[in-house]
């Protein structure tokens, strides 16, 4: 499955901004698929995952309440809509995939990293 994530960009501190992944193959309603980041001098860092259909999510507690994570198998694409953003949260924000449709650490395909940048 190749992987392509769009919708970063320049935001003010308490802004929202919504990331988009869109996935090729016929296949992705049966992968899990998941959010990571990182920031600056830091290492990747998981941010939030959802199953195969949509019915479980996990967050990393730094962005519970924050950011959220849906999916719609019909675009073959996964959404992270990210609220009251704060400085902290600016890193490259990368998609991923799992072949496994509930795995939480979903690690088998990336994507090419999209850059969000919040100014305080």
């Amino acid at each position: 499955v190749q992987l392509q994530a769009f919708g970063g960009g320049l935001v003010q501190a308490g802004g929202s901004l919504r990331l988009s992944c869109a996935a090729s193959g016929r296949t992705f309603s049966s992968y899990a698929m998941g959010w990571f980041r990182q920031a600056p001098g830091k290492e990747r860092e998981f941010v939030a995952a959802i199953s195969w259909s949509g019915g479980s999510t996990y967050y990393a507690d730094s962005v519970k309440g924050q950011f959220t994570i849906s999916r719609d198998n019909a675009k073959n694409t996964v959404y992270l809509q990210m609220n009251s953003l704060k400085p902290e949260d600016t890193a490259v924000y990368y998609c991923a995939a799992d072949s496994d449709p509930i795995a939480t650490m979903v690690d088998d395909y990336w994507g090419q990293g999209t850059l969000v940048t919040v100014s305080s």
